[in-house]
């Protein structure tokens, strides 16, 4: 809700507080008391205003609700304040589920309720036997709370779930930036380290050549051997191989920075977690690199530790360093910027974080940053054990008020006999379908079975406590229970019939279930009812035929108990929809990041075999023929090409649209779709065993990258490996971790890339899935053939 919601909610509630009393009161043609429209007046005025505000303040403006609906409830005639001490508490306690813990919220419910039974207790003593309104504001208040928990966990999924939709878009972005940027770096270590040398080695011996002569032989022999490790080099920087030539992890690129400033003489210890790469990566190893250049230079020699935590819900980068030695000189204290401690939170910010820095009690600097997890949940900050000591002190404080108008003005014989009431009797059976609520996600079965065995005990209670009121009311408490265990029966069952159906939703892990049992269960429920329904209205005595009374009580809970399926349902079908709409943006995301690093990747791969490797290989035979000079001279324009190569890469950043050229990927493009799956939170490994060729036909290059692909996108949290391996003549690729796959959406796409080529797909266990390609005379359609000619032309 916004603002103007939360201003609107209060006013409409007043207005129906007014039509109710005084408004109900001026139609009989009876005027209230000007004293008492003034004391509705002064309790309106604050209940509206605290409503108004209950989203900044929501523990108190559910304190202030219920203190001034209480003392509004004294002298005031019964109903003038119905509407505001019911449904505005209970809006003011189902802000407090929804914008505070669950602790708090548990915590207000147990003391409003405990609070309210101590005052009727105070006021009316034990005399009312029958209690039934008691029990029917605990439940008010645990349904508002209960409503309000939910609420609140949904709207985390929501913000989790779209914290990672931009946590994937950042990434789509971020990746073919990052593919360029490693291949720059490749390229320019290859031209710094190797063609430069050959270059300066070659002009050193044409220098010397007449005195001393036996240096050309040896500069023939390095530009020879040079020219190859730079062919092998660039062929590795074209094509590298997922499990051969994996680019150092953020594990090891902390680990290494740590190295590094220990070889300055710096005092260095760390505890790393692995990190999948991302921005959440890049931020925790900016982070460290400047926390680290902070200390060597304003506290060079001080003993550091580095801490990297990365969780579920969050991720924790600790640089602590303790005071400097005695004596220690700050060289590098007048360096800096003065612009560090702003990097650090810009850093932490982008990557949807936050970063305190500070002095520590004995005398050190500590950075402390609090980076986004593996699942991007919000990270809340953990309450200190006094707090939630405060917290219940308070709520027992007030639990005792109430009774201490009966310790000093007042003692009031209460009634003392044996008979039972029959609102215990209904608290006690409420508990125990509330009990069984808690249970009814993890343990269905049980907690609809205690939901059923109590509901036969209803009409029971209301014999033995003499209940006198309506006799449909406490049915209906006993059948709320049952409802909300059937709706959520059937959100799962949804679930769990679109994974094994052939729907696009996701497969739920919690328990196995089929939709045939919770039709049982929902056919149990409504006799059971119908009969308890049945027998609580013959016993009371009614004047119509005793047949009309099963049929219409049958008919009855049917519709109300179809009804919580229906909306059950159509609840698990939203919920479907939304994950499903999220895993095919997620799937779409990481495709365009691949395809488009992918793009980049041969761009820059088509002007390495037309510039420096044709230039390196005329090198190579050059200095094999005995050459020397024309070797240099063709070492002197590989390099020129690869400077050239490398302001091509420069300059060729995509613009809005995208790179140009989007080739299909093949197996070489695993890293590119790993490394962007473990960017948005889920952690995949790619194997290739040594068996694997570094060439492999078109068709199946295609089909199995296209197969990896396909399993991935079905979506997942669990980590997955695809292992690539060939036996004989055929390829054959295993993926685990993957449930997922084994919907038919999924196993049609695949079964239809597979069979294309002759090969097999198999399901061996739930979350593994093989196929297995043939690579030799392999039936390729026209469709891949042709996406093989566009490839071999691109």
């Amino acid at each position: 809700m916004n603002r103007t919601d939360d201003r609107l909610l209060p006013v409409l509630l007043i207005c129906v507080q007014a039509v109710v009393w005084p408004g109900a009161e001026l139609v009989r043609g009876d005027v209230p008391p000007a004293s008492a429209l003034l004391v509705a007046a002064l309790v309106a005025g604050p209940v509206t205003a605290a409503l108004a505000l209950r989203r900044a303040r929501p523990v108190v403006a559910l304190m202030l609700v219920a203190a001034a609906c209480a003392l509004g409830a004294g002298p005031l005639p019964v109903g003038a304040m119905a509407v505001l001490g019911t449904a505005g508490v209970a809006l003011a306690l189902f802000t407090v589920a929804t914008e505070r813990d669950t602790f708090t919220a548990v915590l207000c419910v147990v003391a409003l309720a405990a609070w309210q039974l101590l005052q009727n207790l105070s006021l009316h003593g034990l005399s009312d036997r029958d209690g039934l309104d008691l029990v029917l504001t605990a439940l008010l208040y645990a349904t508002a709370c209960g409503t309000g928990l939910l609420a609140r966990r949904t709207r985390r999924a929501r913000g989790t779930a779209e914290r990672m939709l931009r946590r994937a878009e950042t990434e789509r972005h971020r990746l073919p930036a990052a593919e360029r940027r490693r291949m720059e770096r490749e390229l320019h270590d290859v031209s710094a380290h190797h063609l430069t040398a050959v270059v300066v080695t070659a002009g050193a011996a044409l220098g010397l050549r007449d005195r001393r002569p036996e240096l050309a032989a040896g500069a023939l022999e390095f530009a020879a051997e040079t020219g190859r490790e730079v062919t092998r080099a660039l062929g590795a920087v074209r094509a590298p191989a997922p499990s051969r030539e994996e680019p150092a992890s953020p594990e090891e690129r902390l680990r290494a920075l740590v190295v590094g400033f220990r070889r300055l003489d710096q005092r260095v210890e760390c505890e790393i977690d692995p990190l999948p790469d991302g921005a959440v990566a890049d931020a925790a190893y900016g982070i460290v690199r400047e926390a680290l250049t902070n200390v060597a230079r304003h506290a060079p020699g001080a003993a550091t530790t580095v801490l990297c935590r990365y969780g579920d819900t969050r991720a924790e980068v600790v640089v602590t360093s303790t005071a400097p030695p005695d004596g220690a000189a700050a060289h590098g204290a007048g360096l800096g910027s003065g612009r560090g401690q702003g990097f650090l939170r810009s850093r932490a910010r982008e990557a949807g974080g936050a970063l305190t820095s500070g002095p520590t009690a004995e005398g050190g600097w500590e950075v402390r940053a609090v980076l986004p997890g593996r699942s991007a949940a919000p990270v809340e900050a953990s309450v200190p054990r006094s707090y939630r000591l405060a917290q219940v002190t308070a709520a027992v404080g007030l639990c005792v008020q109430p009774l201490l108008p009966v310790l000093v003005v007042r003692s009031e014989t209460t009634s003392s006999g044996s008979q039972v009431s029959a609102g215990v009797l209904f608290a006690l059976l409420a508990a125990a379908q509330a009990v069984a609520l808690l249970w009814v996600r993890r343990a269905p079965r049980a907690a609809q079975g205690v939901l059923l065995g109590v509901a036969p005990l209803w009409p029971v209670a209301m014999a033995v406590g003499q209940y006198a009121g309506p006799v449909l009311l406490p049915l209906a408490l006993g059948m709320l229970a049952t409802c909300v265990a059937l709706a959520a029966d059937a959100a799962d069952a949804d679930v769990d019939a679109d994974a094994d159906g052939d729907g696009d939703g996701a497969v739920s892990a919690r328990r196995p279930h089929t939709r045939r049992p919770s039709w049982v269960l929902a056919s149990a429920a409504v006799a059971v009812h119908a009969v308890a329904m049945s027998v609580a209205v013959l016993d009371r005595g009614t004047e119509l035929p005793d047949w009309t009374v099963p049929v219409g009580a049958t008919a009855g809970v049917a519709l109300v108990m179809g009804a919580a399926r229906w909306a059950g349902a159509v609840r698990g079908r939203r919920e479907l929809a939304a994950r499903g709409a999220r895993e095919e943006r997620l799937a779409a995301w990481t495709e365009e990041a691949v395809r488009d690093a992918w793009a980049e990747r041969r761009r820059i791969a088509a002007g390495l075999e037309t510039t420096v490797l044709a230039r390196a290989a005329d090198m190579v035979a050059e200095a094999e023929a005995g050459r020397l000079d024309t070797a240099a001279d063709r070492a002197r324009e590989a390099l020129a090409a690869m400077r050239a190569l490398l302001d091509t890469v420069r300059a060729g950043e995509p613009g809005p649209d995208g790179p140009e050229l989007r080739p299909q990927p093949t197996l070489q493009a695993l890293d590119l779709l790993a490394r962007q799956c473990r960017a948005t939170g889920r952690e995949v490994e790619i194997r290739l065993t040594d068996r694997v060729p570094e060439r492999l036909p078109t068709a199946v290059d295609l089909a199995a990258y296209h197969a990896a692909e396909t399993v991935l996108a079905a979506g997942g949290e669990e980590p997955a490996v695809l292992e690539l391996d060939v036996e004989g003549d055929t390829l054959t690729l295993t993926a685990t971790g993957v449930p997922r796959a084994g919907r038919p959406a999924v196993r049609q796409r695949l079964a239809a890339r597979v069979t294309a080529l002759g090969g097999d797909l198999t399901v061996e266990e739930p979350g593994a899935v093989r196929l297995r390609l043939p690579l030799a005379g392999a039936r390729v359609p026209e469709q891949a053939g042709r996406c093989g000619h566009e490839e071999g032309a691109r």
